[in-house]
């Protein structure tokens, strides 16, 4: 099973200094997983939020499946996020911190065939960290352009 699905949010990136990164699995229905196994996901809008002390992760756009029938799913619907109890706590406590949110980072598919997420703890950027972030950007685009002729 050599597919390489790895749908980014560089959405999250650019907004936010990420502080520590975690592997979460999720908790799908059949469609789901075949439309992500498509490439048929967004995670641009998506985030993180406990509720009854269980991690959900809501607005992650996961399109119907095109086979599927009265089964399919509803497409923005929330999604629990699989994580050990450690893990969790570790989370819910810098989560309740001043200024920090849990973003998703990237929807990947796994060696074994199983989704994964890839959340992160992030800290919100000011403006002028956004404009220096452009302004790094710029230079590595005309560096490369440089590097080639």
């Amino acid at each position: 099973m050599e597919q390489n699905l790895y749908i980014k949010n560089k959405k999250a990136y650019f907004e936010y200094h990420i502080l520590d990164k975690y592997t979460a699995g999720i908790k799908l229905l059949g469609t789901e997983i075949k439309s992500i196994r498509e490439g048929k996901a967004n995670v641009n809008d998506a985030f993180c939020t406990f509720i009854d002390n269980q991690l959900y992760v809501r607005n992650l756009h996961i399109a119907e499946y095109s086979m599927g029938s009265f089964y399919n799913h509803e497409a923005k619907r929330d999604r629990i996020l699989l994580l050990n109890k450690k893990e969790l706590k570790k989370l819910q406590t810098r989560g309740e911190e001043k200024g920090l949110t849990i973003v998703p980072l990237a929807l990947f598919i796994s060696d074994r065939g199983f989704a994964k997420l890839e959340i992160g703890l992030a800290q919100g950027k000011k403006t002028f960290d956004k404009r220096e972030t452009l302004k790094e950007r710029d230079t590595k685009v005309e560096m490369d352009r440089a590097m080639k002729r």
